[in-house]
């Protein structure tokens, strides 16, 4: 299989775990920065070029794109697929996940739990805005912020309302939901390779702080999640498009409810907390679909020495 790795730098510990696990399983493999790929889009066919030379002939491309690039970076990983190589997250499906309103809107509208939420936009709908969620403490979170950035707590309609209006100063997009008291800053983490749940941490918030993710000062540690978590977790990621996803739960007192789908998790944490292999359950999992497509007609040369999608 030749597999390419979209990631902005090769030292990462998540980049450098597949590139190796690739490797050990005779693949060849390239990192490529989606930043320095450029695109030929033609109804004659597509085209990419990479640091001055073409590049085709990829049987399957894993993303790594982190959140500050999701256009460019979605834009990159949608010319492959039309050129012919399989991914296991595709750019709708990472699109879709990124923006936390759209995610809950297509999870909600699945049957799968979630924490009530509610967006809005004008400042005259705050206070009923609110009422639609019920009383504090709520969580504020930014749309698009990752690693647990951009996440408030407020305890109080005074400070909820507060927030809201200074981010809507900021011509910001947020969700308001509720707070979960009986998780006491604790989530899980499920890893989804596929159709499974391949691995699982519990995560916990450092003292004086809410948050739970490792980015934020949180510690992992290996968990087993119940066979109503991993159902809810798979449910979730496939829901969105995604067969390679980091699903975080919340342990209610009415069930797992999904609090954000990750398109592109890490994997430090989860192989340092469980140490399971997932970055070779990863490689394997694209190299068993890639085995399985039909066989790809070789792409055409054309006169201008463009390739057309195989």
């Amino acid at each position: 299989m030749k597999l390419a790795i979209l990631s902005r730098n090769t030292r990462l510990y998540s980049t450098r775990r597949l590139v190796e696990a690739a490797r050990m399983r005779g693949h060849t493999v390239r990192v490529l920065d989606p930043l320095r790929c450029y695109l030929r889009i033609a109804c004659d066919g597509f085209a990419m070029h990479y640091k001055g030379r073409a590049i085709s002939d990829f049987d399957a491309v894993i993303p790594r794109i982190g959140a500050s690039v999701t256009r460019y970076g979605n834009a990159v990983l949608h010319q492959f697929e039309l050129m012919g190589a399989y991914t296991p997250n595709p750019s709708a499906a990472i699109g879709a996940a990124r923006d936390k309103l759209r995610a809950h809107q297509i999870l909600a509208a699945q049957g799968i739990g979630l924490p009530v939420t509610v967006f809005g936009d004008n400042p005259d709908d705050t206070h009923d805005l609110l009422s639609m969620l019920g009383p504090p403490p709520h969580i504020i979170k930014l749309n698009e912020g990752a690693q647990g950035a951009g996440v408030m707590l407020t305890e109080k309609p005074s400070a909820s309302r507060s927030v809201i209006e200074t981010l809507r100063g900021l011509q910001a997009t947020f969700l308001v939901q509720e707070f979960i008291g009986e998780a006491a800053g604790c989530d899980l983490r499920c890893f989804v390779v596929g159709d499974r749940v391949v691995a699982a941490m519990r995560r916990e918030a450092p003292i004086g702080d809410f948050r739970s993710n490792l980015h934020r000062g949180g510690t992992g540690t290996a968990e087993t999640a119940s066979p109503e978590e991993q159902a809810l977790a798979v449910r979730a990621a496939q829901g969105l498009g995604l067969r390679v996803a980091g699903v975080d739960l919340i342990r209610s007192s009415r069930g797992p409810l999904v609090l954000e789908v990750n398109a592109s998790p890490g994997l430090e944490g989860i192989e340092g907390a469980t140490g399971v292999d997932v970055a070779g359950l990863v490689v394997d999992h694209v190299a068993t679909h890639v085995a399985a497509r039909p066989l790809r007609i070789a792409p055409k040369r054309r006169r201008n020495g463009r390739v057309s999608a195989g």
